[in-house]
């Protein structure tokens, strides 16, 4: 029997078979260049995530992480092995609508023996209200979730209460289709309609102003945020992290600024998404 050789990129104590799964290895147990730039990636972004989990647990070891559109349940995964692997306290959901993707999670996690993680096959709605989750949940992620499942998961983690969220938005389109939709009003409300005049600029600028939406959105429900770059410009052009922590101090303007902002891009029918209700 060959004796296994360490690979020095790979931390201690992580789950070979796991990093196989995630396709960071290879089945041969081997890193090539493109997973060696995935697992950089999946460390700068645990980087950011773990001081978060500890400061949880150090206050409550019963603590709840709910992985929102899921997919694949990768992140869950990562944190699972990364953090609560060898800890006795912590529990991860993954909610997911495909019940494909959740059935592989759940045989993934039996393989692996990753006991004290729950994938749950549900909609928005019913992961609000669902008896299977906890009234709270302690951290809310969504990863690279496509359009409006980030805002879903902002909707979640509200309602859920949740002490931090962390998001990395993708795919953001609603807003520049009702830019878009609106292009020819706009340009007789406002010269701010330039700005998204050109299709390639509707894109760009809908997709920033979704952001800039969220985060006025969560800090008018009491939440600090922090926007960073999660990678590089040269491995992904969706790279931008998004985390709140609920100090529950609302900044006073927050609200007022996100509706004018609606009225003045002529988004006003968008107010219901990015105005939370409770």
């Amino acid at each position: 029997m060959k004796p296994v050789i360490p690979i020095p990129e790979i931390k201690p104590e992580q789950s070979i078979e796991l990093l196989k799964e995630l396709h960071i290895l290879t089945r041969e147990g081997k890193l090539n260049q493109d997973s060696r730039r995935k697992l950089k990636q999946v460390y700068h972004l645990y980087h950011f995530i773990e001081p978060l989990l500890a400061e949880l647990l150090a206050g409550n070891e019963a603590m709840t992480l709910a992985d929102h559109g899921a997919g694949k349940s990768y992140l869950g995964f990562i944190l699972f092995d990364l953090f609560f692997k060898n800890r006795t306290g912590g529990h991860i959901f993954g909610i997911e609508t495909r019940a494909e993707l959740v059935d592989k999670s759940r045989e993934l996690a039996q393989r692996l023996q990753f006991g004290r993680m729950s994938f749950l096959n549900l909609s928005i709605e019913d992961s609000i209200r669902v008896a299977t989750l906890p009234e709270r949940i302690d951290m809310v992620t969504a990863l690279h979730a496509c359009d409006t499942a980030t805002d879903d998961a902002i909707r979640f983690a509200l309602r859920k209460q949740a002490r931090f969220i962390v998001l990395i938005p993708c795919c953001q389109a609603e807003v520049a289709a009702v830019l878009r939709r609106n292009k020819n009003d706009s340009f007789a409300k406002t010269p701010l309609s330039e700005l998204w005049r050109h299709p390639i600029h509707t894109r760009e600028f809908g997709s920033q102003i979704t952001n800039v939406l969220r985060c006025l959105q969560l800090e008018a429900c009491g939440y600090q945020i922090q926007v960073t770059e999660l990678v590089g410009w040269e491995h992904s052009i969706k790279n931008e992290l998004i985390i709140a922590r609920n100090t529950g101090q609302v900044r006073k303007n927050a609200a007022d600024r996100l509706e004018a902002i609606l009225h003045e891009l002529n988004l006003d029918e968008l107010r219901e998404r990015f105005m939370f209700s409770g």
